[in-house]
């Protein structure tokens, strides 16, 4: 019986103030969807197999929760949103004709390896646009995402922006074979300069696209960067992939965003889910991306819809995790303690009700003749709570602000003679 007492490992439950904090956070971040004009959508928690097979999906199969119907289908619960909006999108829009704009908040689940220390279930919030391959698509999104860190309370923060288009160009001039590919590319990722050098110059490949090769793990910075990216090569692809990432660079500051964006063209994916360009958020306070986000104008054609689309995740653990580390406050609203006894019942009732009917938060406490006040203190701060209502019986109300520690005697008794 104990065991049940406890949830499986990965997973947690959440409670109290972290709940309503957890809440808050995801109604702050959904106005900011919705101020951009983007549509909620719910899909289900889990799907068909094949909505995230290897082709489709940026999560190994080995990494899926796997189940079966009664028919024998292969269910998986889903390990991110994209492939599951994508379906839903194919199914019921027309983006080949008009532009969707959606947003989503939900669970996703990836059965990671224990030693990796990760959460199981992890909440994510995000939004996907589809049918819309321009640059101020790419800058749109990148806004965004600087807004909902804003929103959310983050100071110190940068959005890293890659360019897959650029490595995979390239690719195609170096003539490796898929290993030595997928080697190279998780080399670079890794920043690991040693290991890239030894690769490359292992390959007879020209000399300046080995050049190229070995700069990647060190092109990272800010926008001068790009101009550095462009001079290492001839590639017409290669250098469309630049002028795409300057175009995003300069209606980022018509936004005023340029400042919290980076650029990094060793940030690539294992996955070949991406087609242009790449983005995560990371601050100080947690070891992972708080924002993962980038271009897969293929994706919907897996769905029978040809048509490019964009998006991000907000993955709200790890923004939690940030927001507790840098002691930034997630307010929940203002909420009230009422302290009350047999005998002023009825009146605290009476309060509690014309409280709510004002929209105010009102929770009720009953207290005992011997009980301390500085008991009922000790809960409302352990609580956030922000005001305590002390009722007495000669009708006197002790109001107690538990943030700041002040208090004053408010006397209901004489304003009622008064009246």
């Amino acid at each position: 019986m104990k065991k049940v007492l406890h949830t499986p490992e990965g997973v947690r439950d959440i409670y109290n103030v972290e709940c309503g904090k957890k809440l808050a956070l995801e109604s702050r971040l959904k106005k900011t969807f919705h101020l951009y004009g983007y549509h909620d959508i719910q899909t289900p928690m889990f799907e068909y197999f094949d909505v995230f097979r290897k082709e489709i999906g940026t999560t190994a199969s080995k990494d899926l929760y796997k189940f079966f119907d009664r028919e024998g289908n292969t269910l998986v619960l889903r390990p991110d949103f994209p492939p599951s909006v994508s379906r839903a999108c194919a199914t019921y829009f027309n983006p080949e004709h008009q532009v969707i704009t959606l947003s989503y908040t939900g669970n996703t689940f990836i059965n990671n390896s224990s030693y990796q220390g990760r959460l199981k279930e992890t909440t994510q919030m995000g939004v996907e646009r589809i049918g819309d391959d321009s640059a101020e698509a790419d800058a749109e999104l990148l806004a965004m995402t600087v807004e909902c860190l804003l929103k959310a309370g983050l100071k110190e923060f940068q959005v890293s922006v890659g360019q897959v288009d650029y490595f995979k160009s390239l690719l195609q001039d170096a003539n490796l074979d898929i290993e030595e590919e997928e080697n190279l590319r998780s080399l670079i990722s890794q920043k690991n300069y040693f290991g890239v050098e030894d690769l490359v110059r292992s390959q007879n490949i020209p000399e300046s696209l080995e050049k190229a090769f070995l700069e990647l793990p060190h092109l990272f910075g800010s926008s001068e960067i790009l101009q550095k990216a462009r001079s290492l090569t001839d590639n017409i692809c290669a250098i469309k992939a630049v002028e795409r990432l300057e175009e995003i660079y300069e209606i980022l500051k018509i936004y005023g965003y340029e400042k919290y964006v980076s650029f990094d063209f060793g940030m690539l994916s294992k996955f070949q889910y991406y087609t242009g360009i790449i983005f995560r958020a990371y601050t100080y306070g947690t070891g992972d991306a708080v924002v993962r986000g980038g271009r897969y104008d293929h994706l919907l054609e897996k769905f029978g819809k040809k048509t490019p689309s964009i998006g991000f995740a907000i993955i709200l653990d790890e923004l939690m995790s940030a927001l507790d580390r840098q002691k930034i406050k997630v307010e929940t609203g203002h909420r009230n303690l009422l302290v009350y006894t047999d005998a002023t019942e009825q009146w605290a009732i009476s309060l509690a009700r014309s409280f709510r009917a004002k929209g105010k938060n009102v929770e009720m406490m009953k207290r005992n003749s011997w009980d301390e006040r500085e008991t009922f203190e000790a809960y409302g701060r352990r609580s956030s709570v922000a005001s305590m209502l002390y009722l007495r019986e000669d009708r006197k109300i002790e109001v107690i602000n538990l943030q700041t520690g002040e208090e004053k005697l408010v006397n209901t008794k004489k304003k009622t003679k008064q009246q």
